[in-house]
């Protein structure tokens, strides 16, 4: 899974160096209007998926942690239908990514996880979520990416037929859009590219 740095440098080491405040879940509750937004007003649709990206520690116990969130979303799914996979990336960082046509139910799957993680004293290895939205007049995918270091969104539009290219103005156009229903950060610096291996890909993938 190719990320232009590690996540871990650019999401975990240096956000959290410049961290505005401790990880809260609760922040990625902003979403459950702004989708409504992105699919009314910008003609983005859910491409009914979204992950989580923790860092792992070697321990027991935070493998422990793992097992709980694991048990939580299967416990969920029998309710909600919203599937889980556990992935592992080249570098080593898991993913948690979740598959439901229902938004409210992927929103609801992704803050359990990330909450549980918390409740367990490993909200600091907790780097990212990512909801995906594709374009319905398109193939443009964008993504809409939570920081839990920088307690805040920002848009990241890889261009569909360059893996290293990213589409500014669809991004800037994200920001105008929804910076008042979700926080988005001001600072651009931290506006990471999240680049999948090919174009097309998501990040997870």
């Amino acid at each position: 899974m190719g990320l232009l740095d590690g996540l871990k440098s650019v999401l975990g080491v240096k956000a959290e160096a410049d961290a505005t405040r401790d990880a809260d879940p609760d922040d990625l509750f902003g979403m459950s209007t702004a989708y409504i937004t992105m699919e009314a007003d910008l003609g983005y649709e859910s491409t009914a998926e979204a992950a989580l990206c923790f860092a792992d520690v070697d321990s027991t116990d935070f493998q422990d942690a793992v097992d709980e969130v694991e048990s939580i979303l299967d416990a969920g799914m029998v309710e909600t239908g919203t599937r889980a996979t556990f992935e592992t990336d080249d570098h080593g960082y898991q993913w948690v990514v979740l598959h439901d046509n229902d938004f409210e139910d992927l929103l609801t799957s992704i803050h359990f996880a990330a909450d549980t993680l918390v409740e367990r004293r490993y909200g600091s290895r907790l780097l990212a979520a990512l909801f995906a939205f594709e374009h319905t007049r398109d193939d443009q995918t964008v993504y809409w990416v939570y920081s839990f270091r920088r307690g805040a969104y920002y848009p990241f539009a890889p261009d569909p037929h360059d893996s290293h290219e990213r589409n500014t103005s669809a991004e800037f156009k994200l920001d105008s859009n929804l910076s008042d229903e979700i926080t988005v950060e001001d600072d651009k610096e931290y506006w990471y590219p999240l680049w999948p291996d090919r174009p097309g890909y998501h990040p997870w993938e």
